[in-house]
């Protein structure tokens, strides 16, 4: 059993079910005339991160490990731009942690892990790219 990949992982679940809470979160408070869009913007982004949890899950059982229950910090509270920001705060966060933790399952050799966590990472960079499109951060 690799304790530093497990730990790593049970982290990223931690993330992953507080984003789900936190997604699903806005999806039912989001108000005003942009919030249509958004509330399934947000929804559809909790389904993805759900599906994280589920695969981080399954992999730390499968080390030997136990998958936590833990969630991390949500962001909660304000308008609409402030729970765009939390969501695009809490994306940007993933994608340095997911990249520290696929170079950690390079130096282990988990070859297996490595490569679920850059599938996870790439779900993580479009989502960030959805909300920096929406903020006006990014061109189309």
């Amino acid at each position: 059993m690799n304790t530093k990949i497990i730990e790593a992982l049970n982290k990223d679940r931690a993330d992953e079910l507080s984003a789900i809470i936190q997604y699903m979160k806005h999806h039912y408070e989001a108000e005003g005339m942009e919030s249509p869009g958004i509330i399934d913007l947000a929804k559809d982004i909790a389904k993805d991160e759900m599906k994280h949890a589920e695969r981080l899950g399954e992999r730390i059982n499968y080390l030997g490990g136990v998958p936590t229950k833990n969630v991390s910090p949500i962001f909660e509270g304000g308008d609409l731009k402030n729970m765009i920001n939390d969501d695009l705060h809490k994306e940007i966060e993933a994608i340095m942690q997911y990249k520290e933790h696929i170079k950690l399952a390079k130096e282990e050799e988990d070859f297996t892990t490595r490569l679920m966590l850059e599938e996870i990472l790439s779900d993580e960079e479009r989502h960030a790219d959805i909300w920096e499109k929406v903020l006006g951060l990014r061109n189309e």
